[in-house]
């Protein structure tokens, strides 16, 4: 049987991960085509119906206009209008509103949640049992406030 060298072995599970898009991406999804974007945090999804994306709370822009609402919106419509998405339900799957919570993954395996924190457009909002994400989200958000980012440069934050 032929050995194989050490950093061969590790060129191949590197080239493994990059495939899968890492290990963040979620193994036990649904697919789906984002069929409108309501606002930062809320989407509507084929087949699912109006979704809460889980671990992240951006500003307000219906009702009440909040400090950045608007461009956190924006974006999300730029990222997300008709794209295909991988989603992931939530351990609690949906609120009280009957709207579906979810973990989103844009087809190129990006985690939607954590880019809109990591950017600035979101902090993060922790509902038990849906915690999966939650410290990686937290520490986005440090990162982010630590580089002003968004909200955290834009908006009076306490």
């Amino acid at each position: 049987m032929r050995r194989i060298a050490p950093f061969a072995l590790l060129l191949a599970v590197v080239a493994v991960l990059v495939a899968r898009g890492g290990d963040d991406e979620p193994r036990d999804s649904g697919r789906a085509q984002v069929v409108r974007v309501v606002d930062g945090d809320t989407v509507v999804l084929s087949g699912l119906g109006k979704a809460r994306l889980i671990g992240v709370d951006t500003p307000e822009v219906h009702g009440r206009n909040e400090c950045y609402g608007a461009q956190a919106s924006r974006f999300a419509r730029r990222a997300l209008a008709h794209q295909r998405v991988r989603y992931r339900l939530g351990a609690e799957p949906r609120d009280r509103y009957g709207r579906s919570l979810v973990y989103l993954w844009l087809e190129d395996g990006r985690f939607f949640n954590a880019v809109l924190i990591g950017q600035g457009y979101a902090t993060p909002l922790t509902i038990p049992p849906n915690v999966a994400h939650a410290h990686e989200l937290a520490q986005l958000a440090r990162d982010a406030r630590r580089a002003g980012k968004g909200v955290w440069s834009a908006c009076r934050m306490g």
